[in-house]
């Protein structure tokens, strides 16, 4: 969940929808992958989160929000589309420009127990 959710009135009733979450910083963004179940929990549904941190006049921040809404039965077209257009563009547009692929590095014991989040940024 995010700190706004934590504001809203009912957030207790919103909270047992909630399944797993995984963010994902690139950049200036941070994509959020959240599993959730429908009302009556017999379901699951995944929604994608882009949040991109705003500097307003004042000073302050503010996040600019995005929300895909994605169901199971959408999961393969979805999957294919998506696979399909990175492949024509990185076959067709983004011939010069090198895969970014990092080097894997060895996983630690401090790894585990650290994460880079920074939930304010967030």
């Amino acid at each position: 969940m995010y700190k706004d959710d934590f504001e809203r009135p009912n957030y207790a009733d919103r909270n047992s929808d909630d399944v797993w979450s995984k963010p994902v910083r690139a950049g200036k963004r941070t994509y959020f992958f959240d599993v959730k179940t429908t009302k009556g929990n017999n379901d699951y549904y995944l929604t994608i989160t882009e949040s991109k941190r705003r500097q307003e006049a004042d000073g302050s921040f503010s996040f600019d929000k995005h929300k895909i809404f994605l169901y199971k039965e959408d999961f393969d077209k979805f999957s294919e589309g998506l696979q399909e257009v990175i492949s024509y563009m990185r076959e067709n547009l983004l011939k010069d420009v090198p895969e970014h692929n990092a080097p894997e590095r060895q996983a630690s014991a401090s790894d585990d127990a650290f994460s880079d989040v920074s939930f304010e940024e967030l």
